[in-house]
């Protein structure tokens, strides 16, 4: 309890709160108060807490000092500005055994500095798992001191000789565990080995590879105190039926529990599932790991905190015997300029508040939405809510980092069509004409971005229930400025994947679908691209593509009420190529001055 009485107080400290500790109550005076109890909640009982605040005292009371902890994480956040905290009678315990974050070292490497980053936005919001993927076909990113050739430069192929060291992994492996958080290692096997295989001079299939993959997992168990060793085994052909159960049983022989990805080889019933695509049904006597539509490399900022929001995580309202919890991930398969440009990219932390929320409370919708049906009002009154939380929390805790996020609620769109266009997409329809005026529309949604139909439609829902090909909709929504002037606008069409080698837009276009944007009658110009047309290589950075890690577009708004009209075309939704998925869709956000 020492430990968490010195991080309550530094805390406290930070907030000009002068605190000391002792070990009883001053009489007559405010104090804080931390025990150990037994507070009875219907799950997850190492985790929960009971918080009461009277004008004269608080006092947090836990099962353990994880629950402590946890409690200091929701009294901190109580304490908006740094004086008052509300009166209140919490008890309080996560939904989810197992709340994770994913990052993926192997393609992009990370400092241990940008690593505790994350790692301490994760404590506060209570996420207790760390999901460290620390091998790829570019790059082996951990030290195995037996084996130098692993790390040498000359066998990666970006971030040349960057690696971990074994004291840099105690470190955080340390450092996760003073956070309550379990760092979980990830090395890649059979698949995803191509940097192993350039080392070592095997492949990792044969017996001589089997041989080193055995005593590489047997160092890493002796070496690292952690419970759980992730395995991969996905995304490969197993030409070796022998190879994943020897591993898996070498694990848990060594009193490791072992995880592998789902869909992927032949695991052993006692390897936990990590499910990351929808592929057959589940088995009763498996443990599962939630990942499926989790991956924010696939999503628009904004788009990905709605749907992680709405996601009912395994399919449950709650943790089960069977469903463990879930990780949210981040796979930056593009090469980057710098180590940052992977949460500049990907909204790691917008969504990371998402997930927080989803897997603490539980709950959650059937079906994966890409936006909140404003039909659905409670729904949509919840996500108002917490919005308003989530741009709290952005202003006090994230000032500095990156934070792709704006308010998009305000926004109510009405979609007008659909107008066949014959395969046209530059033929316009009644809402281009001067003096339209819009009926009620049929569809409508909202929020910044809008999908109108998902890359992976019907899993994945758009706000057009029955999508059609060689049409043309378009969107129309109104906003109000206080005053007249130059306003700044996340604007953009087709907010790419940084998973897939999608070309850049052509110059003169905002997209490859004809799509266009006007303000009060006149069309805003598409950006100046940096590489325009540029073909999608794995190995050539984004620069601009995407709004949220380019400049604004800054246009004259008038007082009062502006008008925006989005022309949505498309021809067919199979694309060029799988590189480039037809993901129908927009954003348009007027930010705010702060």
């Amino acid at each position: 309890m020492q430990t968490e009485a010195e991080r309550l107080r530094q805390i406290l400290n930070a907030k000009g709160v002068a605190a000391t500790i002792a070990k009883t109550a001053p009489r007559h005076e405010p104090y804080l108060e931390l025990r150990l109890g037994k507070i009875k909640v219907p799950l997850n009982e190492a985790e929960a807490f009971e918080l009461e605040v009277t004008k004269d005292k608080i006092i947090l009371t836990a099962n353990s000092a994880h629950g402590l902890f946890n409690g200091i994480q929701t009294l901190n956040q109580l304490i908006r500005d740094n004086v008052l905290v509300d009166a209140c009678h919490i008890t309080d315990w996560p939904a989810y055994a197992w709340r994770g974050y994913m990052v993926d070292v192997g393609r992009n490497f990370q400092s241990v500095a940008l690593l505790k980053q994350q790692i301490d936005k994760m404590a506060q919001y209570k996420l207790n798992i760390f999901h460290f993927h620390l091998t790829e076909d570019i790059a082996w990113r951990l030290q195995i001191p037996k084996y130098p050739q692993l790390t040498a430069p000359e066998h990666m192929l970006r971030n040349k000789g960057a690696y971990y060291s074994v004291a840099e992994m105690k470190d955080l492996i340390q450092y996760c565990r003073d956070r309550h958080i379990t760092l979980v290692p990830e090395i890649d096997v059979p698949g995803h080995s191509a940097a192993f295989t350039r080392a070592m001079g095997v492949e990792m299939q044969s017996p001589e590879g089997l041989a080193l993959v055995k005593e590489i997992f047997t160092h890493v168990s002796e070496t690292y105190d952690v419970p759980y060793i992730h395995i991969g085994g996905d995304e490969v052909k197993i030409t070796n039926p022998e190879f994943l159960p020897a591993v898996t049983k070498l694990l848990h022989q060594l009193g490791k529990k072992t995880i592998g990805w789902d869909p992927g080889g032949n695991l052993a019933n006692n390897t936990i599932r990590q499910l990351w695509m929808t592929e057959g049904a589940r088995q009763p006597e498996l443990k599962y790991i939630e990942s499926r539509h989790l991956y924010i490399n696939h999503m628009d900022p904004l788009e990905s905190v709605t749907t992680i929001f709405n996601l009912r995580l395994g399919d449950t309202d709650k943790g089960t015997d069977q469903v463990m919890g879930a990780t949210f991930c981040v796979w930056h398969d593009r090469n980057v300029l710098k180590e940052e440009d992977v949460l500049h990219m990907n909204p790691a932390y917008p969504a990371m508040l998402a997930f927080a929320e989803r897997s603490w409370q539980g709950g959650g919708y059937p079906g994966w939405m890409t936006n909140v049906n404003p039909q659905a009002h409670s729904q949509l009154a919840a996500f108002k809510y917490f919005e308003d939380r989530l741009l709290n929390h952005q202003q006090q805790y994230f000032a500095g980092l990156p934070f792709p996020y704006a308010a998009q609620t305000g926004l109510n769109w009405q979609l007008l069509g659909p107008y066949p266009n014959e395969g046209d997409i530059t033929k316009a329809f009644a809402p281009e004409q001067k003096g339209f005026k819009p009926e009620k529309a049929t569809v409508s949604a909202v929020g910044g971005t809008v999908v109108l139909r998902h890359f992976w439609h019907p899993l994945v829902k758009g706000v057009l229930e029955n999508p059609q090909e060689n049409t043309t909709w378009y969107a129309y929504a109104q906003f109000w400025s206080e005053v007249s002037g130059p306003k700044k606008f996340w604007i953009g069409f087709n907010n790419l994947s940084r998973s897939y080698n999608s070309d850049s837009p052509a110059a003169g276009t905002w997209d490859n679908r004809g799509s266009a944007v006007y303000l009060n009658g006149k069309a805003l110009e598409p950006p100046v691209w940096k590489r325009p047309g540029q073909k999608g290589n794995s190995e050539i950075p984004l620069l601009d593509e995407g709004y949220e890690f380019r400049e604004p577009t800054v246009t004259q708004v008038r007082q009062g009420w502006n008008t925006i009209l989005v022309k949505l075309p498309v021809k067919a939704f199979k694309g060029t190529d799988w590189q480039n998925p037809v993901k129908w869709m927009f954003t348009v956000v007027p930010l705010s001055e702060e």
